[in-house]
């Protein structure tokens, strides 16, 4: 059966699974004019504060996942991975070829969506949490039937909370060590600055919040400037000066390498659940 393509101005978007991924994604999407909440669809949610958090921005909210698939041309499985076998098998006689199936559900692999649906017109996505303020970084991968089209579309819809790349699957692993666990590490770094800060003499209130906005600062020069992160710190580290001193100490700790150990470490991880 030819495959039919997907309109960008017309195609409905629903959702199997009302987590709060799911409900940033729709947010984001709504949010940026790049669906208006008309055209999402959702299904009941035994939380009712779920259900109300997608009705507050106009989202449609359904009885059944069936009922969703069959109003839908996009559907996102946005449910806990151990139960995405048995939701999309369950699924699988309204899961026709014309129906573009995306997964956002860590550790899943391709082939494995591509066998329970029956078809290979699926593409796999990892985003992270930032996705709630939309400053996601999503990472996603082709399934052997997914169009180029197709892809642009996905490109744009997660492009509504964050920034998206293409990359191979087998790459996915080090995407989950690194972006995926990522804000975990960036917390600690931003509690411990803070607790630095409180340790020097800060409140702890003007600690926090200097930690956090430092971070954010630092990061978006890194993006916006196209600098080598290195050459940036260097642009900061005065000869003699405090910075120097302070970087010096993190040497001493192994700051680098501890974090390059948590990326590694948390990707090996990922490889041995999925």
């Amino acid at each position: 059966m030819e495959i039919l393509p997907i309109s960008v101005d017309t195609y409905n978007l629903g959702f199997i699974g009302a987590g709060k991924m799911a409900e940033s994604i729709a947010r984001g999407a709504v949010g940026s004019g790049v669906l208006p909440p008309s055209r999402i669809r959702t299904a009941s949610h035994t939380n009712p504060a779920r259900r109300q958090a997608f009705e507050s921005f106009g989202v449609k909210v359904l009885a059944q996942n069936q009922d969703v698939v069959k109003e839908t041309d996009v559907v996102i499985f946005s449910v806990k991975p151990q139960v995405v076998k048995g939701v999309v098998s369950q699924l699988r006689p309204l899961l026709t070829k014309n129906k573009l199936l995306i997964s956002v559900a860590a550790g899943v692999k391709l082939k494995d969506l591509q066998e329970w649906a029956g078809h290979s017109r699926v593409i796999r996505v990892m985003p992270n949490t930032p996705a709630a303020v939309g400053e996601a970084a999503s990472v996603m991968s082709m399934g052997d039937a997914a169009t180029e089209e197709d892809g642009n579309l996905i490109a744009k819809l997660f492009g509504s909370v964050g920034k998206i790349w293409k990359a191979d699957e087998k790459y996915f692993d080090a995407v989950t060590g690194l972006s995926g666990s990522g804000p975990a590490y960036i917390y600690l770094a931003i509690e411990a600055l803070a607790d630095g800060g409180v340790a020097a003499g800060l409140p702890r209130d003007l600690a926090s919040s200097l930690a956090s906005q430092t971070v954010l600062g630092a990061a978006s020069m890194a993006t916006s400037t196209g600098k080598h992160p290195g050459q940036l710190k260097d642009d900061v580290t005065s000869p003699g000066g405090t910075t120097i001193a302070g970087i010096h100490e993190l040497e001493k700790g192994g700051f680098r390498g501890t974090l390059m150990n948590a990326v590694v470490a948390a990707a090996k991880r990922s490889k041995e659940l999925s």
